[in-house]
Parts: C-alpha cells; structure tokens; sequence
C-alpha cells in the first residue's frame, strides 16, 4: 500500500481516529478552542505539522472553533497520509485543550 492508496469506510473506522467523521471522501473534526487564541495557535501548529508532511488540510477558523477537513486530492480520497496527519492534529489539539467533536 502506497501514501496514495485510497482507505475504505471499514479501514477508515479500524484506524481508530476519535473525533473524526468520513464524509463525503474526506476526514472532517471540529475542534471546541477555549479561546480564539487557541484556535489561532491550532491553525499555526498543524500548518506547520502540515507543510512538514507535505499535505495540506482545509482549515475554516470560527470564534469558539475550528473546522478541519482532509483529504487526498491528488487521490480523490481519503489516504494514509490523512490518518497519519489526523493523529498528528489530535495530538496537536490535546496539547492545547481543544476538543474534538465531529458532526
């Protein structure tokens, strides 16, 4: 299996991503911030975590939360590279107090 192989539902579920939903070929969370600057600091961390790894999650920053989406568009799917990458925004997220709530 490549970086660019596409998961199905079942692989996607046995990857044991809490707080991530699959939607419409992609990885969705929102992540509940304590306080903008959370959130701010959110988006700093995982652009970082993101251009280390060379894939790039679509991000949408509210008051009180934010929206992450993943996916492989070079693969029209979901990857491991967005599982991989998810793990590295939950780690993210708990370092800081956010909370994920997918939906």
């Amino acid at each position: 299996m490549t970086d660019r192989t596409l998961l199905d539902a079942e692989e996607v579920a046995g990857a044991g991503l809490d707080g991530w939903a699959l939607r419409d070929d992609a990885l969705l969370t929102r992540l509940v911030t304590p306080a903008y600057a959370v959130g701010l600091e959110l988006v700093a961390r995982i652009g970082a975590a993101a251009e280390a790894a060379n894939h790039h999650p679509d991000l949408d920053l509210r008051y009180g939360h934010l929206d992450v989406r993943l996916s492989s568009h070079d693969a029209g799917g979901v990857t491991r590279r967005d599982v991989d990458l998810a793990r590295t925004i939950d780690a993210i997220a708990a370092e800081l107090g956010a909370e994920a709530r997918p939906g």
